[in-house]
């Protein structure tokens, strides 16, 4: 037996006659539509999102002396990135921005979950 002997030859891709991405088929507007048809049966289950800036821990006491203008202080930095949790589940960092006179978050980082 020679040493080519039961390989398949592949397609020199580099050629004039080679097939190119468009000859394929693929239709990403479709491909969207169909993704977002698939996921229409979960539109309407209600989750809870949440934005941490930070945790600090105090005596009921303490917490009871707060006032109007009394200076929390969290255990993060000013620009320290904040967590942001669905389901009480951390599933992304991001930061506070302002739009329109009201706070939001833009994510920066999608944290991947490990399956149990």
């Amino acid at each position: 037996m020679g040493e080519n002997d039961g390989q398949v030859p592949l397609p020199d891709l580099n050629s004039a006659d080679a097939p190119l991405l468009a000859d394929v088929g693929y239709n990403e507007e479709e491909q969207t539509s169909r993704v977002a048809a698939d996921l229409e049966a979960v539109f309407d289950v209600p989750v809870q999102v949440s934005a941490v800036l930070g945790r600090s821990k105090m005596d009921v006491g303490e917490l009871l002396k707060l006032g109007p203008g009394a200076v929390l202080e969290l255990d993060r930095r000013v620009g320290e990135a904040i967590d942001i949790y669905v389901n009480n589940r951390l599933v992304a960092r991001g930061e506070v921005v302002l739009v329109e006179d009201k706070l939001g978050v833009t994510m920066t980082e999608i944290i991947k979950a490990e399956r149990n």
